[in-house]
């Protein structure tokens, strides 16, 4: 059986990011996309704001309705995220003339109008459609669509993967400046960890549908504890040409195994260079290290 996320926990706070990183295949997407519904749970449990949203893969009406009122997202793709069909107005209206029919006409214009500037693009834009539109532009109006409605959390799926680098640090800087203004939660999945390390709180990082690590970001990258996490950032580069010549890496061999037959015991153990006998015999459990809840998932952490 594929289980493409297995036995992942976390918790975040109000106005707090949770940074999600790990190798293209671990799960990041299908648990960001689980979280907003777009992917059916086959069993576990969701909780927002108090209620359960997913009980034995199904989910409860009343608490579905709660969490996509207070929980919007923002695509990989900025121009295959929006309706070419749809002018940029009716595209960050919808929201609201779904959630929030008692708004009259007017109501909702200004508030489209209002959300549009302060993402950085002119009212001018309302009667155009997302094909007018560079890739920064249309990520700036998914990003007033996913918030025009007001939400708590926003789940941002690779959000600057396919821009620009210029264009990127300009996006995760409106993205920072909006979740103080909002006091938004944020769960942000990157495959880029500078970025992620820029703009995240905390960071969690997966393999092969488990939580290998879950530390605060400043810690996390200073010290990393487990052997995946620090080939990660191994590989992220430094903007200093000696010092990045001279540094050493932690390169990891082989592919990442198939999720429908993972290996046995810690799935990461057949690419860990410091795997040893017990790593086959059980999966490690997440363990609190510090009074900061860092958490890693080792056997050589747990003792053997």
């Amino acid at each position: 059986m594929l289980r493409a996320v297995n036995g992942v926990s976390f918790d975040i706070a109000r106005g707090e990011t949770l940074g999600l990183v790990g190798e293209s295949g671990c799960g990041k997407s299908t648990l960001a996309r689980a979280i907003v519904g777009l992917t059916p749970v086959t069993s576990g449990s969701i909780r927002w704001r108090g209620m359960e949203t997913v009980r034995g893969g199904r989910r409860p009406g009343p608490a579905l309705a709660e969490l996509r009122r207070g929980v919007q997202a923002i695509f990989q793709d900025p121009l295959a995220s929006l309706d070419p069909r749809m002018t940029i107005e009716r595209i960050v209206a919808e929201p609201l003339l779904v959630r929030r029919p008692h708004m009259s006409r007017g109501e909702v214009r200004v508030r489209v109008r209002t959300m549009l500037e302060r993402v950085g693009l002119s009212a001018h834009y309302l009667g155009r459609y997302p094909h007018e539109f560079s890739g920064g532009q249309c990520q700036r109006i998914g990003i007033a669509r996913a918030l025009v409605g007001e939400p708590q959390l926003v789940v941002c799926d690779e959000p600057v993967s396919a821009l620009d680098v210029s264009i990127q640090a300009q996006v995760v800087n409106l993205l920072r400046d909006l979740q103080r203004e909002f006091s938004l939660s944020m769960l942000f999945v990157a495959h880029d960890l500078a970025i992620v390390k820029s703009i995240s709180h905390r960071v969690l990082v997966m393999y092969l549908g488990r939580v290998m690590e879950v530390a605060e970001s400043e810690a996390l990258y200073r010290a990393p504890i487990h052997p995946y996490t620090r080939a990660l950032l191994s590989a992220v580069p430094i903007p200093d040409p000696a010092i990045e010549r001279n540094r050493g890496r932690l390169l990891l061999q082989g592919d990442l195994p198939s999720p429908i037959a993972p290996p046995t015991g810690c799935v990461f153990r057949t690419r860990c260079p410091e795997a040893i006998e017990a790593c086959a015999q059980r999966v490690p459990p997440l363990q609190t290290l510090d009074d900061r809840c860092r958490r890693v998932a080792c056997v050589r952490v747990a003792g053997g």
